[in-house]
C-alpha cells in the first residue's frame, strides 16, 4: 500500500513540473508588440517619425528560358518520292547555302517517272495533230461530231497528264523543258532551301528513305528568339516593346540585350504563358535550345516606401514600428517589397492601411532592444 502511494505522489509531481514547463514555455513564446518610452529614454534614442512615402522605385523581375527558332526558320528536308541517299556530305554544325545542293538521291522510280513524261509528250503530239485534223473535217462535214469530241477529249487528256508529270519531275528537282530521250537520270539533286546551318542528320549513305522521312534538319539563325516563362502574378508587369536583359549560367556577365515582341494570352497548366523576345544583336554563339536567364527592370509608381534604416529584422522577420502617441509604439509585421536607392517598399501583411501613421525612421533598433528587455523580464 504504501509502495502505490508513493508511486501516485511521483505521478503528480511528475504532471505538475509539466505544467510548470509548459507554462513557462508558453510565456517565452508570448511576443510583446508595444513598447512604452519615458521622456528620457525618448530623447537618448533620437527617435524620428515620418509617414510612408509614395516613390517610384525600380525593381528587377528574373526569369528563365530557352532560345528558340520561329517555325519559318527552321527547315524539314525530305524526298517526295523517297530513294536511296547516294552521297551527302553534312554533318550537324556545317554552315549550307541557299540553293547548294546538300545530298544526291536515286531510285528506278525517277527513271520511270521521266519515262512516263517523254511517253506523254509524244502521245501528245500525236493527239495534238490528229485534234486539229479531225476540227478541219468535222468543219467541212467530213467527220461527225462524235469521232470530232472524242478526239478533243483524247488531246486534253494528254495535255492534263504531260502537266501533272512535268510538276512531279519539278519536286525531285528535274527541269521538265530540258528532257529528252539522251539525257535520262537515275539520280537526283536535294538542294537547300535557305542559308543557315544542319541541325540534325538523320540519314547515312545507302539509306532507303520514304517520302515522310527527314534527311536533314537545318535552320537559318539570323531570326533565333528567346522564349522566356512568366507566371500569370507577373504578367501585368511586361508589355511588348519593353528591354531586357539575357545571359546564360556559363557566361552571367556578358549581357544580351533583347526587346518583348510577342506575349502569350494562353497560359499552361502550372500557370505560367510564354514571352518572345527578338535578339537586338545576333551572336553567334547563342545556339537553339540553350538555356537562358533574363532580368527585367520593372518600375513601381506610387509604391508605398520607407527608408530602409526604418525596418528591423528579428528572427528571421521584418518589422516596422508605429508610433501610437508621442510616447507609445507598436510593433507591425510587414513584408518587404523592391529596394532602391535606400528605401523599400513595404507592404502589410494583414492589409492594414497605415499610409498615414507615423512611422519610426530612426531609432527602430533601440524600440526593439527595449521591447526585447521587457520580453525577457
Amino acid at each position: 500500500m504504501k509502495n502505490i502511494f508513493l508511486i501516485f505522489l511521483n505521478i503528480v509531481l511528475f504532471s505538475s513540473c509539466g505544467n510548470k514547463t509548459e507554462e513557462t514555455e508558453t510565456t517565452q513564446d508570448v511576443i510583446e508588440t508595444s513598447v512604452t518610452l519615458s521622456e528620457a529614454q525618448y530623447k537618448s534614442a533620437n527617435i524620428e517619425l515620418k509617414k510612408l512615402e509614395k516613390k517610384e522605385i525600380s525593381s528587377v523581375l528574373k526569369l528563365n528560358g530557352k532560345i528558340d527558332v520561329p517555325p519559318q526558320n527552321m527547315v524539314s528536308v525530305s524526298t517526295p518520292f523517297g530513294g536511296f541517299l547516294k552521297s551527302t556530305k553534312l554533318l550537324p554544325g556545317m554552315h549550307v547555302k541557299k540553293g547548294e545542293v546538300i545530298a544526291n538521291m536515286e531510285d528506278q522510280q525517277y527513271i520511270q517517272l521521266q519515262q512516263e513524261y517523254l511517253t506523254v509528250k509524244s502521245k501528245l503530239n500525236y493527239a495534238e495533230s490528229e485534234y486539229n485534223r479531225q476540227k478541219e473535217l468535222n468543219q467541212s462535214k467530213a467527220s461527225s461530231d462524235k469521232v470530232f469530241q472524242q478526239t478533243e477529249m483524247e488531246y486534253k487528256t494528254q495535255k492534263i497528264s504531260l502537266s501533272a508529270l512535268a510538276e512531279k519531275l519539278r519536286l525531285i528537282n528535274i527541269n521538265p523543258e530540258t528532257l529528252n530521250e539522251s539525257n535520262l537520270s537515275r539520280s537526283i539533286n536535294v538542294y537547300s532551301s535557305i542559308d543557315g546551318f544542319v541541325s540534325k542528320v538523320n540519314v547515312n549513305i545507302g539509306k532507303y528513305v520514304n517520302p515522310s522521312d527527314v534527311l536533314f534538319e537545318l535552320i537559318n539563325p539570323e531570326d533565333i528568339h528567346l522564349n522566356l516563362t512568366v507566371f500569370e502574378k507577373d504578367l501585368d508587369k511586361l508589355s511588348i516593346g519593353q528591354k531586357l536583359l539575357a545571359y546564360n549560367n556559363n557566361q552571367p556577365d556578358k549581357k544580351h540585350p533583347c526587346e518583348i515582341i510577342l506575349i502569350s494570352q494562353d497560359l499552361s497548366s502550372d500557370r505560367g504563358a510564354e514571352v518572345h523576345c527578338h535578339f537586338e544583336d545576333y551572336d553567334k554563339t547563342l545556339l537553339p535550345g540553350m538555356y537562358m536567364n533574363a532580368e527585367v527592370e520593372i518600375k513601381l509608381n506610387n509604391a508605398l516606401a520607407i527608408n530602409d534604416e526604418a525596418i528591423v529584422s528579428h528572427e528571421g522577420k521584418d518589422y516596422i514600428f508605429m508610433a501610437t502617441n508621442k510616447l507609445q509604439f507598436e510593433l507591425l509585421e510587414i513584408k518587404k517589397g523592391s529596394s532602391e536607392n535606400g528605401y523599400t517598399e513595404v507592404i502589410t501583411l494583414d492589409g492594414k492601411a497605415i499610409s498615414n501613421s507615423n512611422i519610426v525612421t530612426k531609432g527602430a533598433y533601440s524600440l526593439l532592444m527595449q521591447l526585447k528587455n521587457k520580453s525577457e523580464e
